[in-house]
């Protein structure tokens, strides 16, 4: 008899991460489900190459209507689909907008996490099924670092609404495992990209400007703290670190990162060299790009994931930034063909 295949649910299924997620779980033969949001347009364009039929009944990935700020919907949707691995990937994930949407950044990032959790106690509760729960931490906890590098037992020092979100949604995650033995893990994932990266975040937006330059449709590029250094790894390296956490015999928190930090004008640098321009003649300071309370350095050590869940990652700083120019480029050249989508 074959075993049945399992089903993982998926908050913020149409992101990037969420995206590379639901194919690594889809090659691994799970049922994958995703909850979107409601809005006037389709917003599942990284997802629409492994979207199904869902009448048909070989279909293995379903999405269903929800948001992470209605806790009525969310468990309705976790009695439908019995799931038992669920991957909170969802949130208001522009650090820069929280400042002007905090309110609704904390309820989304804080506030959904705990409405996820509260629904996974009463199912688990009610039904004896074991549901296991990833929560999507965020480097931008550390904030003010307070070590360098930063590991599981750096303190926390959020310098924005989202990272103060983050920071609750974490220990939320923390006292629910401990107060009702909930499998339950926080990755705290430093910043990692890829050709999926949404267009608003400055990787994305450096790598789009180079394809445009070197096209002749775009003059100059305006960003904000070029001296700003972060720890950067690529997306589909870290949805297999979240995938490898909740395999484990026991829950835990790890950090995850590649223990590099490079600064913004580094990557400008071998963004635009791998076109053989000089970033200096493009790119222009803007201060409506700077952020109220600036988080400076960030760096992981990822020692604890790389000894516990033998995960290490297999893209390098450069390779990343390569990969994602020459996507670009070959997107911008596509949209030409198509005559749509890059401008």
């Amino acid at each position: 008899m074959k075993t049945p295949r399992k089903r993982a649910l998926i908050t913020g299924i149409t992101g990037q991460d969420g995206s590379y997620l639901s194919e690594l779980l889809l090659e691994k033969d799970y049922e994958v489900h995703g909850i979107i949001r409601r809005s006037s347009t389709f917003n599942t364009d990284r997802i629409d190459h492994i979207y199904q039929d869902p009448h048909n009944p070989s279909a293995s990935l379903f999405l269903h209507y929800g948001d992470l700020t209605d806790g009525t919907t969310l468990r309705r949707i976790l009695e439908e689909v019995k799931p038992v691995e669920i991957y909170n990937l969802g949130a208001q994930s522009h650090v820069r907008v929280s400042f002007d949407s905090p309110e609704y950044t904390v309820d989304a990032v804080g506030m959904g996490s705990l409405r996820l959790l509260e629904a996974i106690r009463d199912y688990q509760h009610r039904t004896g099924i074991e549901v296991r729960f990833y929560q999507a931490g965020s480097s931008e906890m550390f904030g003010k670092v307070q070590e360098v590098p930063q590991k599981e037992t750096t303190p926390f020092y959020p310098r924005s609404p989202y990272a103060c979100a983050k920071a609750y949604a974490h220990w939320q995650t923390v006292n629910y495992r401990e107060s009702y033995n909930l499998y339950a893990c926080n990755g705290i994932l430093f910043n990692h990209e890829s050709p999926r990266r949404g267009e608003t975040f400055v990787t994305r937006k450096i790598t789009r400007a180079v394809a445009k330059i070197l096209a002749g449709k775009q003059k100059k590029l305006f960003l904000g703290n070029l001296d700003s250094k972060r720890d950067w790894g690529y997306a589909k390296d870290y949805v297999r670190a979240m995938w490898m956490m909740l395999q484990q015999d026991e829950a835990d928190d790890y950090v995850i990162a590649t223990n590099e930090t490079h600064s913004i004008k580094e990557f400008l640098d071998i963004a635009f060299t791998n076109v053989s321009l000089n970033w200096q003649d493009y790119v222009e300071f803007d201060p409506r790009y700077l952020r109220p309370a600036e988080v400076d350095l960030l760096i992981g050590d990822s020692t604890k994931a790389q000894q516990k869940l033998g995960w290490q990652p297999s893209v390098t700083f450069k390779e990343l930034v390569h990969l994602m120019v020459d996507s670009d480029i070959k997107a911008l050249e596509e949209s030409k063909i198509m005559g749509d989508g890059f401008d």
